[in-house]
């Protein structure tokens, strides 16, 4: 499976200039939200915003911005279902390869000392776990990178197959998105039920 169009959305921007431009080498485009979005502009990195693929500004002071068709309809399409296919082709959304998503940092939040419920909710992620459950569940024709710790093998693997993931590959990053996304709500509903019985 050739990578030709990535959504990168990320808090942790560790290594992200490398692992963007590579992806540029390999005529990938890339799509990308708010802050990642002018983190990359200002590594030299072309990009487009999201609000320009789904038609939609940004809203809620960045609350919703990929939760949309346009976004999910590109995730989730069978690439083998060509029902599927021409649905997304009558809605003029183009499929996409590669999602680059890493979560707010909820964690580090609720172990700073006095944290306020208001700002440990502000920190709960909705959008990124949506984009990488979508992804891993169409990880037939999806990729998924959930961890800047796994660009590198990312980059090693589309250097020695001319843009492409195989399928094994794909697989893995849905089981290591899988893990990420369920130990993330396991944090936010222990802290919650914390929460309730103080």
């Amino acid at each position: 499976m050739k990578i030709k169009r990535a959504l990168i959305s990320v808090y942790d921007k560790t290594g992200l200039d490398r692992f963007a431009k590579e992806l540029v080498k390999f005529g990938v485009e890339i799509i990308s939200t708010g802050g990642t979005a002018r983190f990359l502009k200002e590594n030299g990195i072309p990009v487009i915003s999201v609000s320009d693929v789904t038609h939609f500004p940004e809203i809620l002071g960045g609350r919703v911005k990929t939760l949309h068709p346009n976004i999910h309809g590109a995730l989730l399409a069978k690439r083998d279902d060509m029902e599927q296919m021409e649905e997304i082709k009558a809605h003029k959304i183009t499929p996409i390869d590669l999602v680059v998503v890493n979560l707010y940092p909820f964690e580090a939040t609720i172990s700073k000392p006095d944290v306020s419920l208001a700002t440990a909710l502000e920190n709960i992620d909705i959008g990124g776990p949506c984009m990488i459950r979508a992804a891993a569940k169409n990880f037939p024709a999806v990729a998924v990178v959930t961890d800047p710790m796994h660009y590198a093998d990312i980059l090693k693997e589309l250097n020695g197959n001319q843009g492409t993931l195989s399928l094994a590959t794909r697989a893995k990053c849905a089981r290591q998105a899988f893990q990420r996304t369920s130990k993330y709500d396991a944090v936010i509903q222990k802290y919650l039920s914390e929460q309730s019985n103080n």
